[in-house]
């Protein structure tokens, strides 16, 4: 089963959101759709999940095509237990159980027609087996397992899970239902390290179509095998996962400026004949055959490089001490539960370290959090805070507490004395320049709203920060944002987060909790980040962890070796240049000279006529030199840009 889109456009009132979208999803390939917030992602996922109408263009499909789609958020109220919501995903199979039930029941009461309800009977329990129903049980524990469920949540009622588990369950549904065509926006928000893991592992097998929306450049990374990018209102696609598409966009933007640039010193060109001989009726036709040409040319468009190049400097925070928490041999749980949640802890987080904590849900992050600062008291053991240790938290659902009636500078700016800072410079920093400042927060994104957030949060003069899921709802270029923010700040940090790539930038220790342990992690470990992804073997040597796997190896070669070639063809890029400006200024040279030849009062003066006459020769034959290698060299570029790109197709 395929999905073709052709065509596809749409807008909100004077604000276009994109058009002329083309994709084809085609069975086996996994696409990731990526681009900044507010260009239209969630919305292009609704037309093709069938959910929204475009303004212009087609979807195409086969008729008996059947669409999964996850969306960021769950508004329908579910009934029924876990394990009943998921069954009742594979409706065929779950249809095809309700006859078999019904007939045995009339089978049991009915002591008549048993020949014709056997032969039905039979019918129906071969189709099921035959299409597997007999092994969806297995397979829907086995997904709810996946995604982190416990056995005993299966009997559980929807309703009383969290929105982030509802969401998990959301997600088993579609997985269990294995549609033709699947569609997830952003199905990483409300998933730890190990659900990630095995989530990764899945969707790369996924023998169906597959597109997805992520920030998570691992999670893109493991499951994608093309990047389409929704930017300046069209699609750009390119092979690979995203190393991949970082370079090979670097690239085509490269090519693109480099087009621009040939074709504005082109249309100078022309303008410059065209003002020069604008009143000369002998040259009357020709220029106007050039006005022509300008009004019908076609403009290369810049690409935006998407870099919200941010340069942050934050005050000093007031000074802790060296040991801002250390626990020793802690315990902690809650009166109310059978055991402590996590036991034997014994670590010390120090003044200016970032420190991230990692593990599924439920194993206790947020308990131990909680015991670091102090807000539980431990059940054995000892916990220590250390002196002057003033605490900033994020939390999970902090954006959505901001006033949407104030304006985005306000509500940075409340309550901060900017001393000698000026606070509009400082949130521009965050990606709020100009008159995005002015903006009320009822008008921002999802994503907006958190980078606010995290701008009032970090602004402030604590020395710990405290973050919980800060990512969730950011787009790649926020995440940047953060992540230069996080390595600019002068305090300590705890970090909760699902999003490994962050992790592997800031973080200088993991906490590892995890069946009711604290495990202490000098480093970002990659056996810590990417669980489960092989056979349980003995704890690696942590020299070996770090030697690269050959699938990251091989990438890591490929792009040294892009990037090799990247800096010969801006070397030779810059050469062409370089021998541009020389041919332009010999030539101004060769015609002045000429200018100068041609004065008649030249000639009353010979040896000047001479020097005049020899300089003019020496200078022609200089210029001619410079414009042979000038096109040699370009003809060598162009070749280069010429070279296949992605193309603005998903396959």
């Amino acid at each position: 089963m395929t999905l073709a889109a052709s065509g596809l456009a749409k807008a909100y009132g004077a604000r276009r959101l994109f058009e002329g979208v083309t994709l084809h999803l085609s069975p086996g390939r996994r696409v990731a759709l990526v681009g900044g917030n507010g260009t239209g992602k969630t919305t292009l996922l609704e037309i093709l999940a069938g959910r929204g109408e475009p303004d212009a263009g087609t979807v195409a499909k086969p008729r008996d095509t059947r669409i999964g789609y996850l969306p960021q958020d769950l508004r329908e109220v579910y009934e029924g237990t876990v394990r009943g919501h998921v069954m009742a995903g594979a409706g065929h199979l779950s249809k095809l159980a309700g006859t078999l039930q019904e007939l045995e029941h009339r089978l049991s009461a009915s002591p008549d027609c048993q020949d014709e309800l056997v032969a039905r009977y039979g019918e129906t329990q071969a189709q099921f087996e035959q299409l597997g129903g007999y092994a969806l049980e297995a397979e829907v524990a086995k997904i709810l397992a996946g995604l982190g469920f416990a056995p005993s949540d299966s009997q559980r009622p929807v309703a009383e899970l969290s929105g982030g588990w509802r969401m998990r369950a959301a997600l088993a549904r579609l997985l269990a239902s294995e549609p033709d065509i699947l569609l997830l926006d952003e199905p990483t928000n409300h998933l730890d390290v190990d659900s990630m893991s095995w989530l990764e592992r899945r969707l790369a097998a996924w023998p169906g179509c597959l597109l997805f929306v992520s920030h998570d450049r691992d999670f893109i990374d493991a499951v994608a095998d093309r990047i389409v990018e929704l930017a300046a209102g069209t699609t750009t696609a390119y092979d690979g996962g995203f190393a991949e598409f970082v370079v090979a966009r670097t690239e085509r933007i490269e090519r693109v400026e480099a087009a621009a640039a040939r074709q504005a010193r082109e249309v100078a060109r022309v303008e410059r004949f065209v003002e020069r001989f604008r009143y000369k009726a002998s040259k009357a036709r020709q220029v106007q055959s050039r006005v022509k040409t300008l009004e019908k040319l076609e403009r290369v468009q810049m690409p935006s490089r998407s870099e919200l190049a941010a340069r942050f400097a934050f005050p000093p925070p007031p000074r802790s001490s060296r040991v801002v928490a250390e626990l020793t041999d802690a315990a902690v749980g809650y009166p109310d539960g059978e055991g402590p949640v996590v036991a034997g802890a014994t670590l010390a987080v120090e003044r200016g370290q970032t420190v991230a904590l990692v593990g599924p849900n439920g194993a206790g992050k947020t308990t131990l959090l909680k015991l670091i600062l102090g807000e539980l008291s431990p059940t054995a053991g000892q916990v220590r805070i250390g002196a002057s240790v003033r605490v900033a938290a994020f939390g999970q659902h902090q954006a959505d507490e901001l006033d949407g009636a104030k304006r985005a500078i306000e509500v940075f700016s409340a309550g901060i004395d900017p001393g000698r800072r000026n606070l509009r410079t400082v949130l521009g920093a965050f990606g709020f320049r100009g008159d995005d400042a002015d903006r009320r927060v009822a008008e921002l994104s999802g994503g907006e709203r958190t980078r606010l957030a995290l701008a009032r949060l970090m602004v402030e003069p604590a020395n710990l920060l405290v973050l919980d899921e800060p990512t969730n709802h950011l787009d790649l270029p926020s995440c940047d944002i953060l992540e230069d923010a996080l390595g600019a700040y002068p305090g300590t940090v705890l970090l909760v987060t699902h999003d490994r790539h962050l992790i592997r930038a800031v973080a200088d220790a993991l906490i590892e909790v995890r069946h009711g342990r604290a495990v202490w992690h000098l480093g970002a470990d990659e056996s810590v980040l990417f669980p489960q992804a092989l056979p349980e073997q003995p704890a690696p040597d942590p020299q070996a962890a770090r030697t690269p796997s050959p699938v990251r190896a091989d990438r890591a070669e490929r792009r040294r070796a892009s990037a090799q070639e990247r800096a010969a063809t801006s070397k030779l890029r810059r050469r062409v240049a370089e021998l541009e400006r020389a041919w332009a200024a010999t030539d101004a040279e060769v015609t002045e000279l000429h200018r100068r030849l041609s004065d008649p009062a030249v000639y009353e003066r010979p040896e000047e006529v001479h020097a005049l006459a020899s300089a003019h020769t020496e200078a022609a034959e200089r210029a001619a030199a410079l414009l042979a290698e000038w096109e040699t060299s370009l003809a060598e570029l162009e070749a280069l840009d010429s070279r296949p790109e992605g193309g603005s197709a998903a396959e």
